[in-house]
């Protein structure tokens, strides 16, 4: 366990550069839509654009080192809850997944990172909505000379991210608490287990899914995606949009300019994986460390008065 700590020392280590890449994304990023916001030439959003694509990646090789330092200092943590259970108890403990108890555990901890990042996942989606309702709110006002109203904006961001939070929050502080005191140090030892394996593969997937995602937009919006074989039998390009000639239900008939469905497919999936690796894989980490703080801070408690009705079976 020591040389587990040291391990996690060494990748806290080189944090100003993990951080430093994973700012150059949001960086370039931002940079991309001031330029649009400013009327800047279009080869200036362009390039941006191929910035904020590499910062993807540099985003993802960032979060791969706090996702892999979160699972050494968990595990360490995890060490120190063994240690301190076996200093109250006076005898060794060794974990046994065969044990009821401590499987039982295992499942239940395995599934947490899962509905952790449901709840994540639904709060960006019900931000996102209340403020595409403000901003459609605000549109005839601002078309009719009002300036607009972007405290209001800043509120609903606010506001959700904290009271959305809460469910999160309350799972990462009392699971270990009701697991540890009910059933005991075993099972709260499966579900420390189960939270490390489990998110640190979902923290991973979410990184690498989510970038690939926002790239392949970006990859799609420059004109590289190509179909091998296309009507005339050589490749074609995928476009941005296209023109096309739609009827409405009043009979109307009028030609107008959409994304084309691969476009709209690649808009659909960015949706998706920003959030995705923006707030729910980063979120992990801190679940998997806090529940393991959790569990060592009131280890002797659990230790002492914990799974009194589940004696037998430990």
């Amino acid at each position: 366990m020591y040389g587990v700590a040291m391990a996690a020392i060494g990748m806290l280590g080189v944090l100003p550069i993990a951080l430093t890449i994973d700012g150059y994304g949001p960086i370039a990023d931002n940079a991309g839509v001031i330029a649009e916001m400013s009327y800047l030439a279009p080869h200036v959003r362009e390039n941006t654009d191929e910035l904020d694509a590499a910062g993807n990646t540099t985003a993802a090789i960032g979060k791969g080192f706090a996702i892999g330092s979160a699972a050494l200092v968990a595990l360490a943590l995890f060490g120190a809850f063994i240690t301190r259970v076996a200093g109250v108890t006076g005898k060794t403990i060794n974990i046994d997944i065969l044990n009821p108890l401590t499987f039982s555990g295992l499942l239940f901890g395995a599934m947490l990172p899962y509905w952790f990042s449901a709840l994540t996942m639904d709060a960006v989606g019900t931000a996102a909505e209340d403020m595409i309702a403000e901003i459609v709110r605000q549109e005839p006002l601002i078309l009719a000379g009002a300036e607009p109203d972007h405290a209001k904006c800043i509120d609903i961001s606010t506001k959700a991210s904290l009271a959305r939070m809460i469910a999160p929050g309350c799972i990462v502080i009392l699971s270990p608490l009701v697991v540890g005191l009910v059933f005991g140090y075993l099972a709260l030892s499966g579900l420390l287990a189960g939270i490390i394996v489990s998110g640190i593969q979902i923290a991973f997937s979410a990184s690498n899914t989510g970038g690939s995602w926002d790239n392949c937009k970006k990859y799609l919006e420059s004109g590289k995606l190509y179909f091998d074989d296309g009507p005339d039998g050589k490749p074609y390009q995928i476009q941005k949009k296209e023109t096309v000639t739609e009827t409405f239900a009043n009979g109307e008939t009028k030609v107008i300019t959409r994304s084309t469905s691969q476009h709209a497919a690649a808009v659909v999936g960015d949706t998706v994986g920003d959030p995705l690796k923006d707030t729910s894989g980063p979120s992990i980490n801190i679940l998997v460390k806090l529940s393991a703080i959790v569990s060592l801070v009131f280890g002797t408690f659990i230790a002492k008065y914990g799974g009194k009705p589940f004696a037998a079976i430990a």
